[in-house]
């Protein structure tokens, strides 16, 4: 039984699917204008690790995150970088290089991007010309001299609450509009939803009711509105993102997606704190703000962040230093090596002889089952890890059974993608290398098992010398 922490009702709550069964996720996207920094990553690892416990629990998850492909930020970068191209070339050609970065990178870090549905806000502007439509015609949005905008007064007057997801300043006499897709001040201000074209911008026809034909290019707030509506109807189940999207971008989507009726956008709205960089907020300024490339071009694997993140828990911030790294890194190590001893014998204990089958598929059991129960109590994973960590040691001293050990490596990879079950077999070349060093060993010829050794470790093989005999394993 899954439970979660909604910021729309401020508690923990006992998730309940509208449709029993199934689950519609929509997460907000990165907006790609350039590379997406490490505590966009961890977002985004948050979330894959939300479906994955969604799944194993037994749900069927359509998840849908879109891809803001036209927003201030695109246009500015597009016009500097390819200052030479038409508006629309110069922001497709840049759009296009930063999301196939973006979705190299969520594979890098382990998340199956064939799990999601991407939409691009590019192809769905007509979605969003009808919502802005709607709007007008029911009295929520006006046209200006610079776009259309959304009304807050219109929406209080309506007996709708702006405010649902923060604590906002209203001043009832005088709300100004702002024009930026993104802002700062926790107050209530008129947004734009349609901007007009200003010169050297990509831009939309628009026809408007009175025929006027207003061209532009759609604000940021809606693009989400319209996409999450289209692609999972509304309500839908959880909607997910960073803390720093609670003000003003999801607020704003509530207030378009639910002035022209529903309630809710979402039931739950899920979000996580901040990674911080030695304790400090990232900046481009302090010179302390990393992308995926600057972690792999070190030559750490990219889920070794994965697990440095995943040990803090979602609504705390979580802190990244080269040295936390480093000792995430050395913890999957550690976990490598654990999940390569299903393929050695030596560890394997005879469950005919020793009678012990209904014992190892009980504690195989129930070291799944326990893992699933830590990750559903609010997406507890640094208590998943602890527990997880309690086991190791357990099997490491008792030894294992093939079959339901695979089913646990399995169940860590389902919950946590650190792609343990697949890890494959040594060569057969490289199995007749240990045999002989064991032979040697009991020959006491130290010389040529400490040869071996050397020749298996240049081959990236690994081994501990225990009381039952070596163990292989590689980092």
């Amino acid at each position: 039984m899954l439970k979660i922490y909604n910021s729309l009702t401020k508690e923990i709550e006992t998730f309940k699917p509208i449709i029993s069964g199934q689950v519609k996720l929509y997460s907000c996207g990165p907006t790609v204008y350039e590379r997406a920094h490490i505590g966009n990553l961890a977002s985004f690892i948050y979330v894959d690790t939300l479906r994955r416990t969604l799944e194993t629990s037994g749900y069927k998850v359509k998840h849908v995150m879109n891809i803001t492909d036209i927003d201030d930020k695109t246009i500015a970068a597009s016009k500097a970088i390819y200052p030479e191209l038409p508006p629309t070339e110069a922001l497709s050609k840049l759009t296009k290089k930063y999301e196939k970065i973006f979705l190299s990178d969520l594979e890098a870090v382990g998340i199956d991007t064939d799990k999601i549905s991407f939409v691009r806000a590019t192809e769905n502007i007509e979605s969003m010309q009808t919502l802005i439509l709607k709007l007008l015609d029911k009295g929520f949005a006006y046209q200006a001299a610079d776009g259309i905008y959304f009304s807050i007064n219109k929406y209080r007057k309506a007996d709708k609450k702006y405010g649902q997801l923060v604590e906002l300043s209203v001043d009832q006499t005088h709300i100004a509009r702002i024009n930026n897709d993104e802002y700062d001040k926790d107050e209530a201000s008129d947004f734009v939803l349609w901007k007009a074209q200003k010169d050297h911008e990509p831009a939309w026809d628009f026809k408007l009711p009175d025929g006027q034909n207003l061209i532009g290019r759609p604000g940021w707030h809606i693009e989400c509105s319209a996409m999450s509506e289209k692609y999972l109807h509304i309500p839908f189940d959880i909607h997910t993102g960073g803390i720093d999207l609670k003000f003003p971008h999801h607020e704003n989507e509530i207030a378009q997606s639910t002035a022209l009726g529903s309630d809710r956008l979402s039931n739950i709205f899920f979000h996580n704190e901040h990674m911080l960089v030695n304790e400090q907020k990232m900046s481009k300024s302090l010179g302390n703000y990393y992308h995926l490339a600057d972690i792999t071009k070190k030559g750490t694997d990219p889920l070794a962040f994965r697990l440095l993140v995943l040990q803090s828990h979602y609504q705390k911030p979580s802190n990244f230093n080269w040295e936390a790294l480093e000792a995430a890194s050395n913890r999957l190590k550690s976990y490598r090596a654990f999940a390569d001893i299903r393929h050695q014998p030596l560890l394997e204990i005879n469950i005919v002889s020793a009678n012990k089958n209904e014992g190892f598929e009980q504690t195989y059991e129930g070291m799944s089952s326990g893992l699933v129960r830590e990750a559903s109590e609010n997406l507890d994973t640094p208590s998943l890890f602890a527990f997880l960590d309690s086991y190791i040691s357990r099997v490491e001293s008792t030894g294992y059974n093939q079959k339901y050990f695979q089913k646990f490596l399995k169940t860590i990879d389902d919950l946590l993608g650190l792609d343990l079950s697949n890890r494959p077999d040594i060569s057969s070349t490289q199995k007749q290398f240990m045999n002989e060093r064991e032979d040697a060993r009991k020959n006491n010829d130290w010389s040529k098992a400490d040869e071996l050794r050397k020749k298996l470790s240049s081959e990236g093989v690994e081994i501990n010398d225990t009381p039952a005999g070596s163990i292989w394993y590689r980092p």
